[in-house]
């Protein structure tokens, strides 16, 4: 394996030409899950990653596939299963200027769009970006073969499991070649996703970053308690001190509409962004929003999962999260690959108890307590007479 301490791309084995397309993007170091993935993803080697999000790892697996493919190779040569249509048109854009650096094109695939159509662009392409249920669908309705893929890249397994994929990503599995690399990430392997992981790779060389919460280092957290009168007023103070694009999430799909028309009538442009509706809106939104046309985008968790722009300054909590790990994910949609950024988490006394317990699950009692607001004492769950534990 090659020396972590390695600092350039050319030092861990990338061509000239990815290295320049690479350098047009401004991109000219790895970051720490390229320089750990990439050398043994050179060497063919499968790999299981540990990597949370915003670490830039769609470079870490996208940089040695575009490496190992030739230009003539068959279509598709490689095959990248994503879990959601935001995340794989986001892979895909990722790669298409270092795939085209070598001679290969990158399609992509994913439901909600007319699956004829579909077909063409996926024909051309060496690099298949992909979600499972129209792969799937694809597949058995002989518009596509996998019998020709030599690299498998599964991304973000664990939210491949929680969204209940699992079935259509076994089915897809049994049809790649046996004789194949497979490249393995997620933010956890633990538990069924770690024997997904097993099963699917044969003697992986296995990668571990920090975990998200040790991850999000660059980005400033802070809690505001709010009042059910002052809960919206605070929203627009906040969204009015920032110059770049905010994303505020809440819990359900009519409370995305809901804020978004409170917002429009008090003179603010936001739009919405939730699983009701049709993926052109859908596309239609992010657009607006990643141009910076309208800077407030209203998310619900399930609609900016893989959601990865470069250009949002701050996320705002407007409902707090349900646990730790829904911390991560919405507050990591900022300050992502090294950028700096702020997550601000708005909350009701009734919902203060919860959120300080979010808080010491991932180390931000001191940003916690710096509001002003206590933190609950531990919660104890009682598993026999005799012995009792923290619920953390």
């Amino acid at each position: 394996m090659t020396d972590v301490l390695q600092t350039t791309f050319r030092q861990l084995g990338v061509s000239s030409p990815v290295v320049e397309a690479l350098a047009v993007r401004g991109i000219v170091a790895p970051f720490a899950i390229q320089t750990k993935v990439v050398p043994d993803a050179l060497e063919g080697i499968d790999v299981l990653a540990k990597s949370p999000t915003g670490s830039g790892k769609t470079l870490a697996f996208g940089i040695p596939l575009v490496e190992r493919l030739a230009a003539g190779a068959a279509t598709p040569a490689a095959l990248v299963l994503v879990p959601t249509r935001e995340l794989a048109v986001q892979v895909a854009g990722e790669m298409e200027d270092i795939a085209a650096a070598r001679g290969l094109k990158v399609a992509v695939a994913y439901g909600g769009v007319p699956i004829v159509k579909q077909r063409k662009t996926v024909e051309q392409g060496h690099i298949l970006v992909a979600t499972p249920g129209r792969l799937e669908d694809l597949c058995r309705r002989r518009m596509v073969s996998l019998r020709e893929v030599s690299i498998f890249i599964l991304d973000e397994a664990d939210r491949m499991l929680d969204m209940g994929f699992q079935p259509q990503v076994d089915e897809i599995v049994r049809r790649l070649p046996r004789a194949r690399q497979t490249m393995f990430f997620s933010a956890t392997l633990d538990g069924e996703v770690g024997r997904l992981a097993r099963a699917y790779t044969s003697n992986a060389a296995h990668h571990e970053l920090a975990d998200a919460a040790e991850a999000a280092e660059d980005v400033d957290h802070r809690f505001l308690a709010v009042t059910s009168e002052t809960k919206l007023t605070t929203l627009i103070d906040l969204l009015s001190a920032e110059d770049g694009l905010s994303l505020v999430f809440v819990r359900t799909k009519q409370g995305a509409d809901r804020l978004v028309s409170r917002l429009r009538e008090r003179g603010v442009s936001a739009l919405a962004m939730h699983g009701d509706m049709q993926q052109r809106a859908r596309e239609r939104a992010l657009e607006r929003f990643d141009s910076g046309k309208v800077r407030v985008l209203v998310a619900t968790d399930i609609a900016a999962r893989g959601l990865d722009l470069e250009k949002i300054g701050t996320v705002i909590n407007y409902d707090p999260p349900e646990d730790g790990k829904g911390y991560v994910h919405r507050v990591g949609r900022t300050g992502r690959a090294g950028r700096t950024g702020t997550g601000v988490t708005l909350v009701l006394d009734d919902q203060r108890a919860d959120v300080s317990r979010i808080a010491a699950r991932l180390d931000l009692e001191d940003e916690f307590t710096s509001s002003g607001m206590a933190m609950a004492p531990p919660r104890l769950v009682y598993t026999s007479r005799r012995s009792r534990r923290s619920r953390w």
